[in-house]
This record gives C-alpha cells, sequence and structure tokens, in this order.
C-alpha cells in the first residue's frame, strides 16, 4: 500500500491509525458507567485527549474567550507561515521551506484547532484540558514532557507504559523505556513514510529521556538542572540540538514537502 500511494498521505494514514487505536485502548479501559453514548462518542471522535475519565468527568464551564481569541490567532499565524512565509523561500532551499511549514502546522493544530476544541468542550461541561500547556513556561525538561507538551500523549504513555514498568524495573528504567517506545511511534509515523532517517527520532527521545534522568541525578538537582534560568537553558538544548534527529532530513523533503504543495503551500 506505502507505495501505491504520496508518502504524505502514508503518513497521515498511519498517524489517523494509531490514534484511532489509543483512542480505543483509552475508552475501552476507562471506568465510565451509566455515560451518555453522545458523550462518549463526543470524545473518541470530538476530542484529540487520551484521558476518556477525565474528559467525561463533571466539570465548570469557564469563560475561554482570551483563550480562544488566543488559539484563533495562532492558527493566523500559522497559516502565514505555511501558505505565506514557507512560498518566500527559494525552491533550492525546500529543506528550509519545509521546516517552515512544519512549525506552521504545529501552531494550526496543536496549538490553534486543538486548544480551539478545548475551549469549544470546556464551555459544554467537559473537562479537557489544553493539549499544549503554555510547554515554553518550563523551567525543566522534565516538566516539559511531564506537564507541558502534548498533555495527550502524555496521559497515554504514563498510564500505559511509564507506571507498569516503573513498578517492573524502576522509575528511572521505566522512563527511558517510555522515551525508547515514543521514538518507535514517531519512527513509524516519520521514517517509514520518507523511507530514511531510520533510528533519527529513536536516538532523539532516548537523548531526552538520559536528559531528564541527568536532571534528576544528584548532580542535576546540585547544580539546579531542574529549576531556574539554568534549568531553562538546558532544557532548550536538550530540545533543540538534536531535533534534526527526529525531523531529519528524508522527512522533511520526501514527506512535508510533496505535502505542502499537495495543499497549495508550496508551488
Amino acid at each position: 500500500m506505502s507505495d501505491a500511494m504520496p508518502p504524505w498521505e502514508l503518513m497521515w494514514l498511519l498517524a489517523a491509525a494509531i490514534y484511532a487505536g489509543c483512542k480505543a485502548l483509552t475508552w475501552g479501559t476507562a471506568r465510565i458507567p451509566q455515560t451518555p453514548a453522545w458523550k462518549q462518542t463526543a470524545y473518541l471522535l470530538g476530542w484529540p485527549g487520551m484521558d476518556a475519565a477525565r474528559f467525561l468527568g463533571n466539570a465548570t464551564a469557564p469563560n475561554c474567550s482570551s483563550e480562544s481569541q488566543a488559539a484563533a490567532t495562532k492558527v493566523g499565524v500559522g497559516a502565514v507561515l505555511l501558505f505565506g512565509v514557507a512560498r518566500m523561500i527559494p525552491s533550492h532551499l525546500e529543506y528550509l521551506a519545509g521546516w517552515i511549514g512544519m512549525l506552521g502546522l504545529i501552531l494550526i493544530l496543536h496549538f490553534g484547532i486543538f486548544h480551539l476544541l478545548c475551549c469549544f468542550w470546556r464551555t459544554l461541561g467537559f473537562d479537557a484540558r489544553p493539549l499544549m500547556n503554555h510547554p515554553m513556561r518550563s523551567t525543566s525538561l522534565g516538566e516539559f514532557w511531564g506537564q507541558r507538551w502534548n498533555t495527550a500523549f502524555r496521559d497515554l504513555t504514563h498510564r500505559f507504559l511509564f507506571r507498569p514498568l516503573a513498578s517492573r524495573i524502576g522509575p528511572r528504567f521505566g522512563l527511558l523505556a517510555g522515551f525508547l517506545v515514543s521514538g518507535a511511534v514517531h519512527e513509524f509515523v516519520i521514517s517509514v513514510p520518507a523511507h530514511g532517517g531510520y533510528g533519527g527520532p529513536t536516538l532523539y527521545f532516548a537523548i531526552q529521556g538520559v536528559g531528564i534522568v541527568v536532571e534528576r541525578s544528584r548532580f542535576g538537582r546540585g547544580v539546579g538542572l531542574g529549576s531556574g534560568w539554568l534549568g531553562r537553558t538546558f532544557m532548550m538544548l536538550v530540545l533543540i540540538a538534536p531535533v534534526c534527529f527526529l525531523f531529519h532530513g528524508p522527512f522533511v523533503v520526501r514527506v512535508i514537502v510533496p505535502f505542502m504543495r499537495a495543499v497549495g503551500a508550496l508551488r
């Protein structure tokens, strides 16, 4: 099948399949007795989070107007990057154009549309936490991955990977194993469609896991890697320096750039 469709289509297909499997897993194992079918359908089809029990529990209806405006602004900025700035990049720098397009997509989806969905469901009384909880406010690598970046994936891995593994092999090795599994998932969605760059995403997430272990070690705590300006500097270094292993050249050029051409973002 992979040879019969463009790599970017395969990417979205694989991502959708993994997402659907994860949603079914979290829904099937949640304790949600006597929950109306329409609410369960809302969780399965209308919310990208991975905590069914929390989403379907009772919650207040806060005023989300300011959050909605901020999320809509991020959609706009992302669209400008994807359909405007990327088109201004010379054709021989398609790798750079692909990176700009990726940043635009992340803003549109993760920081924009998903946050708008969060506000929508919260106004209806659902407990829908933002999936991106101001990640750049983090002052440590552990805070970034554990509390602020893509909380849906964090909820999933913490429940079904980290806690079972930590009880068997200890929290440190459980943490490292969880990041390696995350790397394998990203290999499936990133490297497989690109037919190249294998090992890069796994290496990236292995570095993240090792970074958190160092941060929480006696040495890391002693020098203050878990807080303050040093913690933030360490976090940014570990996150950004190896990011080309995650979004490697084959993925950007063979998957993202053709997708951008397909949606009219590039000529």
